[in-house]
C-alpha cells in the first residue's frame, strides 16, 4: 500500500465521520460558553438562600466544571471515542498522581471543610496560628489574610483547618487591659476610684459589664493595678478607645496629684 492510498483511506474515513466532527466541536463550544452562564445562574439563584460568597464561588465553580465534564463526554461520544476506558485510565492516572499530591488534596479537602464549618467570612479579623489579620480570599487550596501591617500571608487550608482559630469579629464585646503604676505613697482606694471614673467617662467603654480595677501585684517601687473595661468593637473603633482611655487616666493623674513612678509609668502604654 502505497502513501496516495494511505492518504486517500484517511481522507475518506475524515469526510465519513466529519457530520460527527462537526457535531462535536459544536457540542463543546455549546458546552464551554454554556457553562459560564449556568454558573452564573446557579449562583445568582443560590444567592437568595446562601449569604457567604465564598461559598457561592464554590458551588459556580463545582457547577462549571460538572457542566464541562458532561459536554465534553457527550462530545467526545459523537466521534465514538472509548468513554469507558478513557475514564479507567484517568482513574490509575489520578490514583497514582493524588498519592504523589497528598498534600494538595488535603489542603482541597480542609478548604470544603472551612467553606461548610464557615469559622469566619471575609473581611472577618481573625488570628489563625501566630498571623492576625483581615480575611482577604477564601479558596479551595489556602486561605490569604492580611496582616495588621498590611503583609498578605498565604496559609494552606490544611494549617487552618488544624490550627485553633480566633474570630475577633464574630464577638462584639472584646475586653481590654491596661497595667497602671502608682506610687507607695499614694491612696489606693482613692486613686482606684479616681481612674475608675475616667475610665467610666470616656465615649466607647462599656457600662456593662462593668469597668474594674484592682491590685494587681507589688512592685519594687510601685503598686500595679490592673485597669479591666469592655468596648463595643462593631461600634467603636477597638484601639481608639483604648487610647482615649490611657490618656485619661494620664490627665486623671495629673489632675489630682496621683503619682506614677516613671519606671512603672511605661506599663501604661502597655496592652495586655
Amino acid at each position: 500500500m502505497d502513501i496516495q492510498q494511505i492518504f486517500q483511506g484517511w481522507l475518506t474515513s475524515f469526510l465519513e465521520n466529519l457530520p460527527k466532527i462537526i457535531s462535536a466541536i459544536v457540542i463543546f463550544i455549546v458546552t464551554l460558553l454554556g457553562s459560564g452562564y449556568i454558573a452564573k445562574w446557579v449562583k445568582r439563584v443560590s444567592k437568595k438562600k446562601i449569604g457567604r460568597e465564598e461559598t457561592l464561588q464554590l458551588i459556580s465553580r463545582i457547577v462549571r466544571w460538572t457542566v464541562l465534564v458532561f459536554g465534553t463526554v457527550i462530545a467526545l461520544n459523537q466521534v465514538s471515542f472509548d468513554i469507558t476506558g478513557f475514564i479507567a485510565g484517568i482513574g490509575v492516572a489520578g490514583f497514582t498522581i493524588g498519592f504523589a499530591l497528598q498534600d494538595i488534596a488535603k489542603n482541597f479537602v480542609s478548604g470544603l471543610l472551612l467553606l461548610y464549618r464557615q469559622p469566619f467570612n471575609l473581611g472577618d479579623l481573625v488570628k489563625v496560628s501566630d498571623y492576625q489579620g483581615k480575611v482577604n480570599e477564601i479558596n479551595v487550596r489556602d486561605t490569604v489574610i492580611e496582616t495588621l501591617d498590611g503583609e498578605l500571608v498565604i496559609i494552606p487550608n490544611r494549617d487552618v483547618f488544624e490550627n485553633p482559630i480566633i474570630n475577633y469579629t464574630n464577638t462584639r464585646l472584646r475586653r481590654r487591659s491596661i497595667m497602671i503604676g502608682l506610687g507607695y505613697e499614694e491612696d489606693a482606694d482613692r486613686a482606684m476610684e479616681i481612674f475608675l471614673d475616667a475610665i467610666k467617662a470616656v465615649p466607647g467603654v462599656e457600662s456593662e459589664p462593668a469597668p474594674t480595677i484592682r491590685a494587681a501585684e507589688l512592685g519594687e517601687s510601685a503598686l500595679t493595678l490592673s485597669a479591666l473595661f469592655w468596648i463595643d468593637q462593631q461600634d467603636s473603633d477597638l484601639l481608639g478607645v483604648h487610647s482615649d482611655v490611657v490618656k485619661a487616666i494620664k490627665k486623671a493623674s495629673e489632675e489630682h496629684g496621683i503619682n506614677l513612678p516613671y519606671p512603672v509609668q511605661k506599663i501604661l502604654l502597655r496592652n495586655v
